[in-house]
């Protein structure tokens, strides 16, 4: 088991044992409070669910309606054997919260996945003052350093517009949740239809009945006719890249949505035709100012680049430590809906600043 304190890293997850209750349990629980809808982080299995009203609906639809999920607002708290518990947005994917623990007046805060930039689908991340904080650290080294939304936004109507003026279909693979609707909000509609796969369709249908308002799509059928695709964007988890379901929509030209873009050799290892850096993870400037505005004395880095990310926030006069979880960051959030999950690359021979 490791760390003390008020959370513990267990077999199970990570465990306030004063209220009996894990926070993302990776084995099944009695209660479990979530983050977020991510395969990683949201797993069957456990007796009682407590989250987000926007991650008990993606629940349901991905893991079945069976599930016990009672719900918590931002702004609320539940106290169980003394603990109080409440969430606060962590601005990740729609619904995605941090998770904040109080107990005799000590504040731990676990952030579940996060970012800062404003993605037009997700609340706001919001700091949460706290002695200790349980940070992802995904995109832990200080070569990930986002661009503006707006400049990748760009970039992708340029791909788009080209291959739509010349016929070709562009297909981009994004994460079902999340992902798919943020490239959607952003791109510029006018260019052509937004066609989606299967997987994306659901997704948008939970969210919309959640009150999210999305551009027009149409979901991608076996009767949806070949010459719909000519200058259409279709938006697909990325199995079903090079496989038959893409092979109606030739001619194509393929593209990929992820943090995991700003390394080189990415795309070629991924088989596709252009990468576009945008992810759904803090980058090193955001990590960095998540700790600090938190004023926690006590750092503790999940799923990522744990050991260069702690020890360079030691350098600079943290207590922190990494503790080792079942989360797969960017890599592997969608494998419940059947995107292929990829490991990242191998890690850059970047030393912490």
């Amino acid at each position: 088991m490791g760390s003390t304190g008020l959370l513990a890293f267990t077999p199970r997850g990570i465990w306030c044992e004063q209220a009996d209750v894990y926070i993302d349990p990776w084995r099944p629980v009695d209660r479990a409070i979530i983050t977020h809808a991510h395969s990683d982080h949201a797993r069957r299995g456990s007796r009682y669910y407590l989250a987000s009203p926007i991650t008990k609906a993606l629940m349901h639809a991905r893991l079945g309606e069976d599930l016990l999920i009672d719900t918590l607002q931002h702004g609320q708290s539940v106290t169980i054997n003394g603990v109080k518990f409440s969430l606060h947005p962590a601005g990740h994917i729609p619904g995605s919260m941090q998770v904040r623990v109080e107990y005799q007046g000590e504040v731990w805060v676990a952030t579940g996945d996060h970012k800062r930039h404003l993605d037009g689908i997700s609340d706001a991340f919001e700091p949460v003052r706290c002695h200790t904080i349980i940070t992802e650290c995904t995109f832990g080294l200080p070569i990930y350093r986002w661009k503006e939304p707006d400049v990748i936004f760009n970039e992708m109507n340029g791909w788009w517009r080209d291959n739509a003026a010349n016929g070709i279909c562009s297909v981009i693979s994004a994460y079902s949740l999340g992902k798919a609707q943020r490239v959607m909000m952003g791109v510029d509609r006018s260019i052509g239809p937004i066609l989606v796969h299967g997987a994306v369709a659901n997704m948008n249908t939970v969210l919309q009945d959640c009150g999210l308002e999305l551009p027009p799509w149409e979901h991608i059928t076996k009767d949806t006719p070949k010459e719909r695709f000519r200058n259409a964007l279709v938006i697909t988890p990325g199995s079903a890249l090079d496989t038959s379901w893409t092979n109606r929509m030739k001619p194509f030209s393929t593209a990929m949505a992820s943090g995991w873009m700003q390394l080189r050799g990415w795309r070629r290892r991924g088989n596709i035709d252009k990468g576009f850096v945008l992810s759904d993870h803090a980058d090193w400037d955001a990590l960095l100012l998540a700790v600090k505005e938190s004023g926690a004395e006590r750092v503790i880095a999940t799923h990522g680049y744990t050991d260069l990310f702690s020890q360079y926030l030691r350098s600079v006069g943290y207590d922190a430590t990494a503790e080792s979880t079942e989360f797969a960051g960017e890599a592997g959030a969608d494998v419940q809906d059947g995107t292929r999950s990829v490991d990242p690359p191998g890690r850059p021979e970047t030393p912490a600043p």
